[in-house]
């Protein structure tokens, strides 16, 4: 559980270590505001993304489901700044399929903690696995991260990409290459 007092506590004495007054007509409601914004921007923390993944239903489907160009907003747990981006994932269900927004809503919950994109990548593909026993799952992320564009190096439109493959799309060139290609079309 989000602690929001706690936040507003620290982030009244940030004000006050960077020279400011916390008083000031402009800065008084920000430790609230910060507060707020934070149990929002981690509110995935305490919430299983598998559990997105329970309502499915048995299609006889077998081959390859995408959904490409999930949009998220994460932050970075070495500055607390935010990295955004596209998220693309590919299964290849075993019969058994969930609609597309499961998917997405698990990208939205581990997109809401303090992340590292490697590890992002990573926990989606494990949470889908875990959750529906596919032949395969492939995700890749595209992400623009903010401790690399306004601080630090200073190089805007850089952007990393993540990739995890679990079955089939680790163990197939080809299954690999189909993915690569449909997420790649306009």
């Amino acid at each position: 559980m989000i602690d929001e007092a706690k936040i507003e506590k620290a982030v009244r004495s940030i004000i006050e270590a960077i020279g400011e007054d916390p008083k000031r007509e402009g800065l008084v409601d920000t430790p609230r505001r910060v507060a707020q914004m934070y149990a929002e921007v981690f509110s995935g923390m305490d919430y299983d993304p598998k559990q997105e993944l329970n309502v499915g239903f048995e299609e006889g489907h077998n081959e390859m489901v995408i959904l490409k160009d999930i949009p998220f907003y994460a932050m970075c747990e070495h500055h607390f700044l935010p990295f955004y981006g596209v998220a693309h994932i590919g299964y290849i269900p075993r019969g058994r399929v969930v609609g597309a927004s499961k998917l997405a809503r698990v990208v939205e919950t581990l997109a809401k903690r303090p992340q590292l994109q490697e590890r992002f990548t990573t926990q989606i593909a494990d949470s889908i696995v875990e959750a529906l026993h596919p032949m395969g799952v492939a995700v890749i992320v595209r992400a623009e991260h903010l401790c690399m564009t306004m601080r630090g190096i200073k190089k805007p439109g850089s952007n990393i990409l993540t990739s995890a493959n679990r079955g089939a799309f680790r163990s197939s060139a080809a299954t690999r290459a189909e993915f690569m290609a449909l997420v790649q079309e306009k």
